[in-house]
């Protein structure tokens, strides 16, 4: 079908000028996923608080740390909750529409952000289950805003701009990952200063001061406050004209929508009625034959390639340690005090996001509408599997102190490509290439399977990564396969996302229903649009 089939009101939306209202719709969507990130980073600024406070041992040399059963369950928790919020929000945003579902994911991440500070009881059992359980359901409205704000965002965008747009949604994460690191930053700093404490190797017990409790309830309960302050401007955004137009079937009130957002007036004909009969092969249902005939192979694709990606990219945590302590960022646990570590730590956060998280966003957001969805993608893996090998096959090289800065760099670049390439292209493509009333719902299908990448990629390799020989595993784990041998893996992962790339098609500078071949035919197109610039 050609792009003149195109219903009016949406061909509008495609050819509009870029405008105040799509920067004011990135602001908005994007401030769920700096919320977002936020929510997901801030837990690790705070683990080794926690460890300190709840699993302290008297006479230990070395300071308490969250047992692997626990740490896994408090940093794991939130990406099992937003596997499934991003199932079941992505299916509730075709059926009850986009604008109707958006602000309840909000809402539960407002309301879990402030209860993940609280605590049923003050024993350690009693605040990891508590903590657990409110990071559980924050995770679940987290997976609601992955696929309504890039599905809003592409129903949005103007086919020109439209992956710079969404893009720029998902580069909010680099921006909210930096805020969680400054504020710790500076709460950690106040805390220090108004309740000073000694080292933990001069004083176990008084190395954590009693206050150091409220520390890491407030950091994670800040998280609230970008959400609360974005709920207002959800709630006046207008439900979008391709789910009213395509999805809803009213064409008069998609266009009444669009002529306030847009500043145009766009004048419906005929107005098609809401239960009119459409074409049977354009009304087909998830998964049925027709969708896998159309739609299958490009499923596979998005599904396969956000899996391979996050596998990679969340199992950079099992080389951070090393990293940090190597460049001499964290000193060992037992020269500091709780409040030091906190510092620390979150110094390190906040400069990883200044030198190579946010840049690699933003030059995906430059460049995405010039090189287009699978150049990019194809660039990132293919780089982010040569720097793992190039990591990989000389490792003992690399682990001796004179060669440490090598690696520092090999490292930043694989996750600078990573972001620079399928991190943000992975959510992207999604928002594009299926039709508006299964959109949501194989968005969220899609993201899914890059959490469940990302739980592999955090647990299943902080267990392979281990050594081989049991003296020298980390506290509770058993022997793995070492890192050299983990990273070899990870660049074949990086490979294989590569060539599944080869599933996904282009969609720069296509409208929305010429990639999902929803362009209504002569038939069905019983309603035309005129579009006249305000005066």
């Amino acid at each position: 079908m050609s792009g003149n089939n195109q219903l009016g009101v949406l061909k509008a939306l495609d050819v509009a000028k870029t405008q105040l209202y799509h920067f004011t719709a990135i602001i908005i969507a994007g401030m769920g996923f700096f919320t977002d990130a936020y929510d997901l980073f801030s837990i690790a600024l705070v683990t080794k608080l926690l460890g300190r406070i709840y699993y302290h041992k008297v006479g230990a040399e070395k300071p308490g740390t969250l047992p692997p059963e626990v740490a896994a369950a408090v940093n794991g928790v939130a990406l099992c909750g937003t596997l499934m919020g991003q199932l079941f929000f992505g299916w509730l945003g075709d059926k009850l529409g986009r604008k109707k579902v958006y602000g309840i994911t909000l809402i539960m991440m407002v309301v879990c952000s402030v209860a993940s500070g609280l605590s049923f009881g003050n024993n350690s059992k009693g605040v990891m289950t508590t903590l657990c359980l409110f990071r559980f359901w924050l995770g679940v409205g987290i997976g609601g805003d992955y696929p309504l704000s890039a599905t809003i965002m592409s129903e949005y965008a103007n086919k020109k701009t439209r992956g710079g747009f969404i893009a720029a949604v998902f580069a909010m994460q680099g921006f909210g990952i930096l805020a969680g690191g400054i504020v710790a930053l500076v709460l950690s700093s106040i805390f220090d200063y108004q309740f000073p404490s000694p080292i933990y190797s001069v004083d176990p017990y008084a190395s954590t001061v009693p206050q150091a409790d409220y520390l890491w309830r407030i950091i994670l309960m800040i998280g609230a406050l970008p959400a609360a302050m974005t709920y207002y401007w959800r709630m006046k955004m207008p439900e979008t004209a391709r789910y009213t137009a395509l999805v809803s079937r009213n064409i008069k009130l998609a266009a009444q929508d669009m002529s306030k957002v847009l500043q145009v007036d766009l004048k419906a004909d005929k107005e098609i009625a809401e239960n009119k009969a459409t074409d049977p092969k354009l009304n087909y249902g998830l998964f049925s034959k027709e969708f896998l005939k159309r739609h299958g192979l490009p499923l596979l694709g998005t599904t396969s390639t956000w899996f391979l990606l996050d596998i990679a990219f969340y199992s950079q945590s099992l080389f951070e340690k090393d990293i940090f302590s190597a460049i001499g960022w964290i000193p060992k646990a037992a020269t500091m005090n709780a409040m030091h570590e906190v510092y620390k730590i979150a110094r390190a956060q906040t400069l990883i996001s200044l030198f190579s998280t946010i840049p690699g966003y933003w030059f995906t957001v430059l460049f995405i509408d010039i090189m287009g969805r699978f150049a990019i993608q194809i660039m990132g893996f293919f780089f982010m599997t040569v720097f793992m090998f190039a990591l990989a096959l000389p490792y003992d090289h690399w682990i001796k102190p004179d060669n440490r800065i090598g690696f520092i760099i090999i490292f930043s670049l694989t996750f600078f490509f990573a972001n620079f390439g399928p991190n943000v292209t992975t959510f992207v493509v999604p928002a594009e290439i299926f039709p508006a009333r299964l959109r949501s719902t194989c968005h969220g299908i899609s993201a899914a399977a890059g959490k469940a990448g990302a739980i592999v990629g955090a647990f299943g390799f902080l267990y392979a990564a281990q050594s081989k020989d049991k003296n020298k595993t980390d506290a509770g784990y058993p022997p793995g396969i070492g890192v050299k041998n983990s990273l070899i893996m990870l660049g074949v992962i990086n490979f294989v996302g590569m060539l599944m790339t080869f599933l996904v098609p282009e969609s720069k500078g296509k409208s929305l229903e010429e990639l999902s071949g929803e362009n209504v035919n002569d038939e069905t197109a019983s309603s035309k649009a005129s579009l006249s610039r305000r005066n």
